[in-house]
């Protein structure tokens, strides 16, 4: 899950697997898998740059 501003200002957290396209409209535009679009204050590339840091968080393996 990903946290990203509504144009309103309003704060929300979005699933990061969900994401397929993100393009800049000049808003940005997040469309989800379940055809959804959602409109965000952050930068294309914040968006992606949020998606792939909780990707990796995934994959981290706990020290022994």
């Amino acid at each position: 899950m990903i946290k990203v501003t509504r144009l309103n200002g309003r704060p929300f957290v979005v699933n990061a697997e969900l994401i397929q396209f993100v393009e800049e409209t000049p808003d940005t535009v997040i469309t989800l898998t379940t055809h959804e679009k959602v409109l965000v204050k952050e930068s294309a590339d914040e968006v992606v740059r949020r998606a792939v840091e909780y990707g990796r968080s995934l994959r981290v393996f706990p020290a022994l």
